[in-house]
């Protein structure tokens, strides 16, 4: 790939694994499932999952229902795969998927067939309400009929161990949950998973630790870093003092400078709120970005690089001060959206698990 102008995402699967163990361990005696929504984080869903299957996952999500198709055609029959957003009425229910009935009206359409049913207990999405739940507690008829795999429901505020909410919702879902006696229960996401014993349940349901996102922002990461992203340069210019560089000439060359040309941009993920605020790196140093993020292009100021040249390999996501949580915190998001707009012109590279 030196010779090309196309950036690599490189995904260390035996991290993803690692990962995942890491959170089974932690969660013991308590199953842990494989969120690959997504596209798996924009990393790959089929491979990821088929890594995981491998060692020892046997349930996954997904959000939608070609998500589920797609993922079941690349891991074959087996491991449990819910489409969290359930299933539209008039939907291919032979699929081999599981849906999450999400409304009164999903609970009526999939009498006796295996589901699992999610609880609102205060995220105001997706769930029955307390209303709804109110409703089927008092419909034992067709609470009965229901053939049940788990009972669910979804943390709000689980990156934030203090909100009050956390304790709010755990005791919520156990009194809409003991409706269902015998029925197994999922509960945490990545970050309840760091919640404490109380929070544990038959089914955690990580998603963004997988991949090396830390799940307890502000404390040290507890996850291995999974991805890394690196472009060619593909032009080297000099530029005197005061000349500006990229769109806007919002950047202007405080001396002398290298600047180096690569191939990336805001139709590739790199998001354009990054311009003038990240770095990336060549090998174990930071190299600043300067100027606005384009449509396929970035510059970076090489100036203390002299031996960067055309074709010269520069991490963008993954290195030293520029991982998907750096870069988010740098222009005011989440790491997540980081990897989930990584763009189809990067080649997807996977190092065995």
């Amino acid at each position: 790939m030196a010779t090309s102008a196309r950036g690599v995402v490189t995904v260390d699967l035996a991290a993803v694994v690692a990962n995942w163990r890491l959170l089974h361990d932690r969660h013991a005696p308590g199953a842990v499932a494989g969120v690959v929504k997504a596209d798996g984080y924009g990393l790959g869903a089929g491979p990821v999952a088929r890594a995981l299957y491998a060692a020892g996952c046997g349930h996954f999500f997904v959000a939608q229902l070609g998500e589920g198709m797609a993922l079941r055609a690349a891991i074959g029959p087996g491991p449990m795969i819910a489409v969290l957003n359930g299933f539209a009425p008039g939907a291919d229910e032979d699929a081999g998927l599981m849906p999450v009935l999400n409304t009164l009206g999903d609970v009526a359409r999939h009498r006796g067939r295996p589901a699992i049913l999610h609880l609102d207990t205060g995220m105001a999405r997706l769930g029955l309400d307390a209303r709804e739940q109110a409703r089927l507690a008092e419909d034992a008829e067709l609470r009965n009929s229901l053939d049940l795999r788990f009972v669910m429901t979804h943390l709000a505020c689980a990156d934030e161990p203090a909100h009050p909410l956390n304790a709010l919702q755990a005791a919520r879902f156990a009194e809409a949950a003991a409706l269902f006696p015998g029925i197994p229960r999922s509960f945490a996401n990545s970050s309840g998973s760091f919640l404490g014993q109380g929070f544990a349940s038959d089914l955690a349901r990580p998603g963004c630790a997988l991949y090396g996102i830390n799940p307890q922002p502000g404390g040290p990461n507890p996850m291995r870093p999974v991805m890394r992203l690196d472009v060619p340069v593909l032009q080297v210019r000099e530029i005197g003092t005061g000349d500006t560089v990229g769109y806007g000439a919002s950047w202007g060359a405080p001396r002398p400078s290298r600047i180096a040309t690569v191939a990336a941009g805001y139709a590739d993920g790199y998001l354009r709120s990054l311009s003038g605020r990240a770095s990336a790196a060549i090998g174990d140093r930071p190299v600043p970005l300067v100027g606005r993020v384009s449509m396929d292009l970035i510059t970076l100021d090489v100036t203390e690089f002299p031996d960067v040249v055309q074709g010269t390999q520069v991490t963008l996501i993954g290195g030293p001060s520029c991982s998907p949580d750096e870069l988010a915190a740098a222009c005011g998001t989440i790491g997540y959206e980081i990897l989930t707009s990584l763009g189809p012109r990067y080649a997807r590279v996977y190092l065995p698990a």
